[in-house]
């Protein structure tokens, strides 16, 4: 059995991937959600009461689910890894709490780094070459996910949800390639953004390496038998 397979027919798993998935990858970014909430707003558990939390954390929540079952969806289609998939996935992280319509019209920054990225009309010709190259890039597949996560935040295609968007496709590209998903723990925030800032691939394709390795693991305790 595949790794999506597994993934999409133990209900079980599926709910604790989607949830951790969400709950760190929105930690990340600054939702206040505990992972509490964040399993009782995305499956409706009645039985938790959610108090004085802003409307857009409840939203992100919500918008990551549906962003990472666009991932499971557009894997199982088969379909092309194109400016539409991404833009789709954008969209759907901001859906009802920022209009968003495909790239940015604006400068943006990133907070706390000295990197700026390119102007917003430079955008488009810029995701053009890097999905094409992305599409066309046979190295190792740890070194490919780490080198064009990487390039992709450099970038910043969207006015919001960069972060989000960018950690999902490597999630994409994982399980593309019958490798198990990671989960970026908020815990692990600032080694994560060091590898960004420092530009540093290698260093974060054997990370994400390790972190596939622990996810595998964890997926054993589900029953998966790789």
């Amino acid at each position: 059995m595949g790794i999506l397979e597994f993934v999409l027919s133990n209900n079980e798993y599926l709910q604790d991937l989607i949830t951790r998935s969400t709950y760190h990858s929105n930690a990340i970014e600054g939702s206040t959600l505990t992972y509490a909430e964040t399993y009782a707003i995305l499956y409706n558990d009645n039985s938790f009461k959610i108090e004085g939390k802003e409307p857009r954390e409840i939203y992100e929540a919500i918008n990551h689910k549906k962003a990472l079952e666009l991932v499971f969806k557009n894997l199982q289609n088969n379909e092309e890894f194109d400016e539409r998939f991404i833009k789709k996935l954008n969209e759907t992280i901001n859906r009802d709490i920022k209009d968003t319509e495909g790239y940015r019209t604006v400068q943006v920054f990133i907070q706390g780094s000295e990197h700026i990225p390119p102007e917003p009309e430079k955008v488009p010709n810029l995701m053009m070459y890097y999905i094409y190259n992305y599409n066309h890039d046979e190295q190792d597949i740890f070194t490919k996910i780490a080198k064009y996560h990487i390039d992709f935040e450099k970038i910043h295609p969207f006015e919001d949800g960069n972060g989000r968007t960018g950690r999902l496709l490597i999630n994409y590209e994982l399980l593309k390639n019958d490798l198990t998903p990671v989960v970026i723990a908020k815990e692990d925030r600032v080694k994560y953004f060091e590898f960004l800032r420092n530009n540093d691939s290698n260093g974060l394709a054997e990370w994400l390496k390790e972190l596939s390795t622990r996810e595998e693991e964890r997926m054993d305790k589900f029953g998966y038998k790789g």
